[in-house]
Parts: C-alpha cells; sequence; structure tokens
C-alpha cells in the first residue's frame, strides 16, 4: 500500500492514504471505460419507422416507462448487489496481484537466470566447436571466386 506524501508550507509531512482519497460523485466514470458499452437511450433500442407509427401517448409513455424503470432498475440493483459484487471483485484482483507479485515474477526471474546459463554454455559449444569448423570452412572456400556472365 503505497502512501502519497504531501508537504504544506512548514515541510511537514502529511501522509494521505489512498484508501480514503475524495472520490467524484459527479464524474463517476473519469477514464470512461464503460462510454459506448452499457449507455443505451430509448431511441437506441426502440424506434419506430415512418409510416408506422403508434398513438403519440403510447410512444411518450413507452419512453417514461422505459427510462423509469431502466434508472430504478439499475438503483435497485446496485444497492443490493453493488456491496458484494465489490468485494468479489475485490478479492479477485488482490488475488492476482498476489499471484503476480508472489509467483509469476520470481517465476519469471527463475526461468531467466536459467536461461542465463544455458545460454553460456551454448555459447561456450559454439564457441569451442563449431567456430574452428567454420573458420577451417572459410578458408578452404576463400579462393573460390565465382564469376558471373550473362551470355545473349
Amino acid at each position: 500500500m503505497a502512501d502519497q506524501y504531501q508537504y504544506n508550507t512548514n515541510e511537514e509531512k502529511i501522509v494521505k492514504d489512498s484508501h480514503t482519497k475524495e472520490i467524484d460523485l459527479i464524474n463517476r466514470d473519469p477514464k470512461q471505460i464503460n462510454e459506448d458499452v452499457v449507455k443505451v437511450e430509448f431511441e437506441d433500442v426502440i424506434a419506430e419507422p415512418d409510416g408506422t407509427h403508434s398513438l403519440d401517448g403510447v410512444w411518450k409513455l413507452s419512453y417514461t416507462t422505459f427510462t423509469v424503470s431502466k434508472y430504478w432498475c439499475y438503483r435497485v440493483l446496485s444497492a443490493v448487489f453493488g456491496i458484494p459484487v465489490a468485494l468479489l471483485w475485490g478479492f479477485l484482483f488482490a488475488c492476482i496481484s498476489f499471484c503476480h507479485i508472489w509467483a509469476v515474477v520470481p517465476c519469471i526471474k527463475s526461468c531467466l537466470i536459467e536461461s542465463q546459463c544455458v545460454s553460456r554454455i551454448y555459447s561456450l559449444c559454439i564457441q569451442t566447436f563449431c567456430d574452428p569448423f567454420f573458420e577451417a570452412l572459410g578458408k578452404i572456400f576463400s579462393s573460390v571466386r565465382v564469376a558471373l556472365r550473362k551470355e545473349v
């Protein structure tokens, strides 16, 4: 848990816990992660083409019913399930973080250390056996001249 440090005019260190930060109650999607996903309006779902219109009163009442029921259904669902689901997501991401910090990164680091050891052994074998062989081949074929002629 990283605490944020701030300094006031007297250069005293003020510790600000990241769990008690102020949240914006107006803009609840500051990074706009749900901008095009769940932003559904009445016109996005129900539309009547020209020549097929219901009564004006039915259309207005349908709009009001859709809007109000969507609003209150979301509020009731978030009131009932919001905190348990947030707890579940918090637990899930804590488990993912724990696994990443305590298992994945050390495993990757271990593999890198082992691969460096294997890489050194492989490099030593190449330098010992293959380099002299290819140098000898290079000296053998160094006097070969290839001439390319185009005959018409």
